[in-house]
């Protein structure tokens, strides 16, 4: 589905002093280049942890960056206010943005709630099937939007949340990240739906667990990044892989078996 092996997630900056934004502007720009001069696509997660951060509008504005429609996956989640969700939406579209990665979302305090009636729910909270439903009713032409899939979850619950994202509209899979071969990944086969690998790129197993809301797993024991992300490959040698806590400082040559940059360097 994408025309590229892997995603690589990029964090816009958080909000800030003008001064301070700027700084923070210029080193986003700097690895969103990065990223598609290397031949890669990028997930641009939506305000993670609950934390108030730029949209990737808003940086594609300000650092004057080039769209990449195939290869850019932006995630849209339930905490906005809908004044706010139809102006992203609109934005992405007039951009020429393709893909969605609809998911619930963090949330926090210092972030709104989307009212579930706002789009046509009769639930007491918005739910990603909400809005995946809503965005491909409203913008149904416009975008291609995808869900998460957390196998870590009980597998009958997570499966039947999956059947009822793909009822309304979600056309591929991102995997929470994947720590070996994982059987409950492998039923992912049986959907007939694209899906996309999650590979943990950082040996901050804490922060893994955290993610996954795990207390523990002995799999994370001596965890080595590149290790998994080999065997990753091996098991799903043809699925593209989203790379999380990826460093933009290491050489990527080194660590990323598929890497195959597309300009010269």
């Amino acid at each position: 589905m994408f025309d590229c092996v892997y995603l690589v997630e990029i964090l816009t900056p958080k909000r800030a002093s003008l001064d301070e934004s700027q700084r923070r502007m210029k080193s986003f720009g700097e690895r969103y280049r990065k990223i598609f001069d290397s031949g890669f696509g990028a997930s641009i997660p939506d305000n993670p942890m609950g934390q108030p951060r730029y949209s990737l509008l808003e940086a594609i504005e300000f650092c004057d960056l080039p769209i990449h429609p195939q290869r850019t996956v932006m995630n849209l989640n339930t905490f906005h206010s809908k004044k706010e969700l139809d102006g992203v939406l609109q934005g992405a579209s007039d951009l020429g943005l393709k893909y969605l990665l609809v998911v619930r979302g963090d949330g926090g305090p210092l972030l709104p709630k989307l009212e579930p009636e706002s789009i046509g729910s009769k639930k007491s909270v918005a739910t990603s099937i909400d809005l995946l439903r809503y965005i491909n009713t409203e913008y149904s032409d416009a975008f291609i939007t995808g869900c998460a899939f957390n196998q870590y979850n009980p597998i009958a619950f997570e499966s039947d949340r999956l059947v009822q994202k793909i009822d309304a509209g979600a056309k591929f899979v991102i995997t929470q990240p994947v720590l070996g071969k994982d059987p409950n990944v492998d039923l992912l086969k049986n959907f007939n739906i694209p899906v996309v690998i999650e590979a943990w790129m950082s040996e901050k197993v804490d922060l893994l667990l955290k993610s996954v809301r795990r207390e523990g797993d002995e799999r994370v024991e001596g965890y080595d990044p590149v290790k998994n992300l080999d065997i990753l490959h091996d098991a799903y040698s043809e699925n593209s892989v989203y790379l999380s806590m990826l460093s933009f400082e290491k050489d990527w040559k080194k660590i990323l078996p598929r890497y195959f940059p597309s300009t010269p360097e």
